[in-house]
Formats: structure tokens, C-alpha cells, sequence
């Protein structure tokens, strides 16, 4: 990569909870807050990062449990980790940023433009989280297993390295909350600019469920990346970051 169109990412640190966080920031101009998924980490971005940094700041931090917080000293709660990303975000000095949320991670992001619009330029979700087609942890190992045929090899090691650094109970304990979420209200207090994506061989959160949510949200964009699976910002990279950067250019 050209290293004149490489954004510098610098490591900052601030208290959270009592807890001294990591966090990335890179690039200039609005920011945009990246938001993983389960199992996950910011380092899910890394084929996002350079296209998206030439024209926004991005903000990058691992959620309680997962990445650099993993083994974290509380059980996962997916309503705590919303309020510790709006006190992330306080500490930042960060007033309102744009979202892109994956998966869980969207979901998350999902549940902050609707309880706190004020915090929301807008909305990126990818595969958001928001329903699912299993009813139980042991019946998601299927649809996950599934999914592997279809990441891209680069992608392995990434997934095996945050999969160990989260731990097995991290990982059961916020599939089980994932589970059991109810979106219905959340969809219809949305008022900002959406952009829904969604792989076509998504087996986690399946297409059905896309095409169900765009109808909930009748302002909301969709694009589907042909050839992807759940983790489709990184599967089809390139067309995903111009079509986000389409997408927040149109919401000026």
C-alpha cells in the first residue's frame, strides 16, 4: 500500500469505568465510530480503515469482553456495553459522530440512535443483530459454522485470535443475550440517516431478516454485497467503503 495515502493510526488512552482503555483514532474531518462485533475487535476494520481515514476520523475501541478488554472482571450485558460506549464517548470529548455497526456491534448502534438520537450523524449496520432465525447458543453453532465457508482466508487468523482473547464465556454469554433482543420499538423511534448492509450468504444473520428490517426502516438505504457472508465489510471491501462514502457524503 502506498504509504502516502496511509493514514497514521495513534493509540490513545482514557478511563472508563475505573478501567484505563485503549482506544484508535485515525484520519481527519467528522468522526466515525466503529463498532464491532461479537467475537470480535476494531481489527475487523483493517480493509475498511485506509479508504474510510482519507476523509473522516475514525474512532476505533474493543467493547468490555472482547479484543484488547477481553476476560473483562464483569459479565457481558448488552444494555452495559451501550451505556459504556456513550461514557466512552463523553471521555472522548466526542459530542455526535457518525456509527457503523456490525453484527452485534449494530445492533449496539441500533439502540443508541434510537435512545439517544442526539449522539447519531447517522447510521452504517451491517448485519445488525437484531433478530435471528436459531433459539438457542448450542443451534447458532450450526449457521456459525456454516458461515466459515464463506470469510475469506485472509480473514482466519483474525477471527481465531479474537476468538481466543474474548474466551469461550464472553462469547456464549453475549449469544445468549443476542438471542433474546426485541427491536420492534428501537426500529420505529429511528430518525437519522441509514444505510443497511447486508451479505447475500450471510447464515448468522440471514438476508430474510434484511429484507424484513428495510421494511420496518422506510428511509433506510440496503445494499447487498454479492459474495459476502456475515463479516461482509471485510469480504467485499472495496464496495463496501464506496458505498458508505457515498452514503455520508449524501447525508450533508
Amino acid at each position: 500500500m502506498n504509504s502516502k495515502n496511509t493514514q497514521r493510526i495513534e493509540m490513545k488512552s482514557i478511563e472508563v469505568e475505573g478501567r484505563q482503555i485503549q482506544y484508535k483514532v485515525v484520519g481527519e474531518g467528522e468522526p466515525i465510530v466503529l463498532v464491532h462485533g461479537l467475537s470480535a475487535s476494531s481489527l475487523w476494520w483493517k480493509r475498511n480503515i485506509p479508504a474510510l481515514s482519507r476523509q473522516y476520523c475514525l474512532y476505533l475501541v474493543d467493547l468490555p469482553g472482547f479484543g484488547s478488554l477481553g476476560y473483562a472482571r464483569h459479565r457481558f450485558a448488552l444494555m452495559r456495553a451501550a451505556a459504556w460506549l456513550l461514557k466512552w464517548m463523553e471521555g472522548v470529548g466526542l459530542q455526535q459522530a457518525h456509527f457503523i455497526g456490525h453484527s452485534m456491534g449494530g445492533y449496539i448502534c441500533l439502540w443508541i440512535a434510537a435512545h439517544h438520537p442526539e449522539k447519531v450523524s447517522s447510521l452504517v449496520l451491517i448485519s445488525p443483530a437484531v433478530s435471528s432465525s436459531v433459539h438457542s447458543v448450542f443451534d447458532y453453532l450450526v449457521p456459525l459454522i456454516v458461515s466459515v465457508r464463506h470469510l475469506t482466508p485472509a480473514f482466519f487468523p483474525i477471527l481465531a485470535y479474537d476468538a481466543l482473547r474474548a474466551g469461550p464465556l464472553a462469547i456464549i454469554r453475549a449469544a445468549s443475550e443476542l438471542l433474546t433482543v426485541d427491536v420492534r420499538e428501537e426500529l420505529k423511534m429511528l430518525n437519522v440517516p441509514i444505510l443497511l448492509v447486508w451479505g447475500e450468504y450471510d447464515t448468522l444473520v440471514p438476508l430474510s431478516i434484511g429484507y424484513l428490517v428495510r421494511n420496518e426502516i422506510k428511509h433506510a438505504r440496503f445494499l447487498l454485497l454479492k459474495r459476502a457472508g456475515h463479516v461482509s465489510m471485510f469480504d467485499q471491501y472495496r464496495q463496501f467503503n464506496a458505498a458508505v462514502l457515498e452514503f455520508l457524503r449524501s447525508c450533508h
